[in-house]
């Protein structure tokens, strides 16, 4: 491996990271807005569905990194998975917007996230793979500068082309998705050798089935337990057994299946982090937890913040894009010179000082008026929004709020991923990559559901997300104050 950052090849290396981010920022924006005016569903199931891709992702990224890691093919052990999974994901993301009834949408929506789980971690383990630990951070600021660009890209041309035909934005990100995978597979040559334990692939169980073997007996217990807080609470609460919802089920089958999930998922995540866990020093366990509660804080208002600027602001869901759009522009304006900071101060406290900022940006957002918020401050052409209908473009002071949230973003997010790679060595990169991914989506799967309800718990109050999320952001600040290790080495 080279003693140096080689910038060619991270920027190209930076297209895989583009793809995926076009993907999921068109799908986070309007996803959401078919489920609500196109097939009628309430902000709650919106919620869970939004978190299906996270299921997904939950129990595939993680076996998949570590199987990235013994994977041995002319190809190279990443390469392959993104040659298979990126043009699955494209051709499924582009069928989304023509569907006309609710199976469809939700097959091509299960096909989108199943295969796009199957190449994200494989990706984004290739830069490791061909960065020293001194240049990590730096690294990952180009490449996180990559994917803020497909991201502007989702949601600024993206609302645009939203507002002429609902399906431009999900061709164009299908498209860019095969052009990102060619260019890493053209251009980006992995490393021929890998440093690998002597009995490590022979021994090893990861992954589901490691899970499901070795937690045989914990798991048939936690089976009896669901079936017994079932009975006991359908016999207690008779109405859970008559009442069905709007899809037909009765509450106590839905309630069993939370349950069930719930256990499943404890042991699975305890399962593939314990090597972490049992660690005498938590340093690792800790940048999980914190890792595990600023997504929860950061999915959550992404998911409903297109809602948010129609119901609360009273924008349309291409201007909610619009005005979203300058957090992921200053998030890239911000990602490099992030990288250089933590390279100067240390990677725990440039995201200590991002979490700051994060956590007062979202409590000026929830405490100031709608009308002060689209006050127009100066002209803005692009990401700026009108303020009157066939008004210019406007920064307003959302914008401006939504600009420092971009910032603090890029200090937490550009430095955390380094942190993880650099607990452990070569031969386990792919598996720690999983490991963030695992902590990661899980708070995705969790954040969007939890604000749903707080939303319909608080009469459709959209605005309360951003009471909501700063408590998350300020944990996983407490969580970041006994880090003692994950720091760049020579």
């Amino acid at each position: 491996m080279s003693t140096r950052l080689n910038y060619g090849k991270t920027f190209l290396l930076g297209f895989g990271f583009f793809g995926v981010s076009v993907i999921w920022g068109v799908y986070n924006a309007f996803v959401p807005i078919f489920l609500a005016n196109k097939f009628h569903v309430s902000a709650g199931v919106i919620g869970f569905f939004m978190t299906l891709d996270n299921i997904a992702a939950l129990f595939i990224q993680p076996p998949v990194g570590a199987w990235s890691d013994r994977v041995r093919t002319p190809l190279g052990r990443r390469i392959p998975f993104i040659l298979i999974g990126a043009p699955i994901s494209a051709v499924a993301f582009g069928l989304i917007p023509v569907a006309a009834v609710l199976p469809f949408f939700v097959a091509c929506t299960s096909t989108l996230l199943l295969s796009a789980a199957l190449w994200r971690t494989p990706v984004v383990a290739l830069m490791p793979d061909i960065t020293p630990s001194a240049f990590r951070s730096q690294a990952n600021g180009i490449i996180n500068f990559m994917g803020g660009v497909g991201t502007i890209i989702a949601l600024q041309t993206g609302g645009i082309l939203f507002d002429m035909s609902p399906n431009f934005p999900f061709w164009l990100g299908s498209a860019l998705v095969i052009l990102a995978a060619l260019v890493v597979y053209l251009f980006i040559e992995e490393p021929k050798e890998y440093e690998t334990k002597p009995d490590e692939n022979r021994s090893s169980v990861s992954g589901f089935f490691g899970f499901v073997r070795e937690k045989f007996l914990t798991s048939m217990i936690g089976l009896v337990a669901v079936a017994a807080a079932v009975a006991l609470l359908s016999m207690t609460f008779p109405g859970l057994r008559t009442v069905g919802n709007q899809f037909g089920l009765p509450p106590y089958f839905v309630l069993s299946l939370i349950l069930l999930a719930a256990w499943f998922v404890y042991l699975y995540v305890f399962y593939m982090a314990r090597e972490v866990i049992f660690e005498q020093e938590k340093s690792g366990l800790r940048i999980l937890l914190a890792i595990f509660f600023w997504f929860i804080g950061f999915s959550a208002v992404e998911t409903f913040f297109t809602l948010y600027a129609e119901k609360h602001l009273g924008l349309t869901a291409g201007t909610g894009a619009t005005l979203l759009s300058v957090l992921p522009l200053f998030f890239v304006l911000f990602a490099i010179p992030s990288g250089f900071i933590a390279g100067k101060i240390g990677r725990r406290m440039t995201i200590s000082i991002g979490l700051v900022i994060i956590i007062v940006m979202m409590v000026l957002l929830y405490i100031t008026p709608a009308e002060a918020l689209l006050t127009g401050i100066a002209p803005l052409p692009l990401v700026g929004i009108p303020v009157v209908e066939g008004g210019a473009r406007m920064l307003t002071l959302a914008g401006v709020l939504l600009i420092f949230g971009g910032i603090g973003w890029a200090f937490i997010n550009i430095n955390s991923l380094p942190m993880i790679v650099d607990l452990t060595g070569a031969e386990k990169i792919g598996t720690y990559t999983g490991l963030y991914y695992l902590f990661s989506t899980l708070s995705a799967i969790v954040g969007p559901i939890s604000n749903g309800i707080a939303i319909e718990l608080t009469n459709n109050n959209y605005n309360i997300i951003m009471a909501i999320a700063p408590l998350f952001f300020a944990i996983a600040l407490v969580m970041m104050l006994g880090v003692r290790r994950g720091e760049a080495t020579a």
